[in-house]
């Protein structure tokens, strides 16, 4: 197993460089200028000195290797200094985003606390409620529980978040006035009062993302645990007079986990990417707000270190999925 991880981990080098250059390269080519938005009155030798600054008129073979250096070698240096109060990325330049006039890494550390608040916390809550509901829905085939369950996973699965978003801040914002329809991202935790208007404004993008989430994973895991129950080694199981909820928890579980633990898995980077369309509804200012707005003011630097995070994330999530499928099935070996 350590071989296999050590070896996925020098292959992952290469793949995470070539995504990187398409990644680079795609947004390089895309039209647009950063420039375009400052006011006309800025004379051509200032918004041409500007340029120079911003780094635009460096080959692209130039820029490429550059921001390659700062993400991997600066920044890291930056955290290092941060946590130790070392002084090894003094003075060394750093990818700076071109609609803040600050490093970008800086602007994401400072969303990244409300998408775990939101988005993290309510993918949580998903996946712990998604497996029970779906092993009980496997072994209570077809029982009320069965269909209320594939129900209501049909329906948060198919109705848009955007939708359902909307239609809980018209119910219990403004009808009954429960809930704040807007997430305020200035709120700090000091005491018991503001703890309690954090969770109350919490409650709706929470819901909204959970009910998705669990609706999507329920499903894949009452499909597993039906597809195991039928093998013959959970009927051998049964002959040899174990219990049922042995059975159920000890054999049947643990090989329908495998499938599982890919959709959940593949499903973690989403948190760091954040839930565009949820965010925007409810307001919260976390990545996935960022990246539009990047988007919006052609802030390429932005848009670049953010889409390389998220594949950064999907190739290391890739990885834990294959290291846990040997944990949980035996016959799984990779040395």
């Amino acid at each position: 197993m350590l071989t296999y991880t050590i070896r996925r981990l020098i292959l992952a080098i290469p793949t995470l460089l070539f995504i990187g250059l398409v990644i680079f390269l795609l947004l390089d080519l895309a039209p647009g200028d950063p420039m375009a938005q400052m006011p006309l009155s800025i004379p051509p030798e200032v918004r041409e000195q500007m340029r120079e600054a911003l780094g635009m008129n460096e080959p692209v073979w130039v820029r490429f290797y550059l921001w390659l250096y700062q993400f991997f070698v600066v920044e890291p240096q930056v955290i290092f200094d941060a946590i130790f109060g070392t002084g090894f990325a003094e003075d060394k330049l750093r990818i700076l985003s071109w609609q803040f006039r600050s490093p970008v890494m800086d602007i994401i550390a400072q969303r990244v606390p409300q998408t775990l608040w939101v988005v993290g916390l309510a993918y949580v809550v998903g996946v712990v409620i998604a497996v029970p509901i779906g092993i009980v829905s496997a072994v209570r085939q077809y029982s009320i529980f069965d269909n209320i369950g594939t129900f209501v996973s049909m329906v948060g699965f198919s109705v848009p978040t955007f939708f359902t978003g909307v239609l809980l801040i018209v119910i219990f914002s403004v009808q009954l006035g429960w809930f704040p329809s807007i997430y305020d991202t200035t709120l700090v935790v000091t005491g018991w009062d503001s703890f309690l208007a954090q969770l109350r404004q919490m409650v709706m993008p929470v819901f909204v993302l959970a009910l998705y989430n669990a609706a999507q994973i329920s499903r894949f895991m009452r499909a597993s645990m039906l597809d195991n129950m039928d093998q013959d080694y959970v009927r051998t199981a049964r002959a040899k007079g174990m219990d049922e909820r042995v059975v159920v928890l000890r054999h049947v579980l643990r090989n329908s986990m495998i499938p599982v633990i890919t959709v959940i898995a593949l499903g973690v980077p989403q948190v760091f990417g954040g839930a565009i369309i949820t965010e925007q509804v409810f307001k919260v200012n976390g990545l996935g707000q960022l990246l539009i707005t990047a988007i919006q003011a052609n802030d390429l630097p932005m848009v670049q270190t953010l889409t390389f995070m998220f594949a950064v994330l999907i190739v290391l999530f890739n990885l834990i999925a294959d290291v846990l499928y040997g944990v949980l099935d035996p016959r799984i070996r990779y040395d």
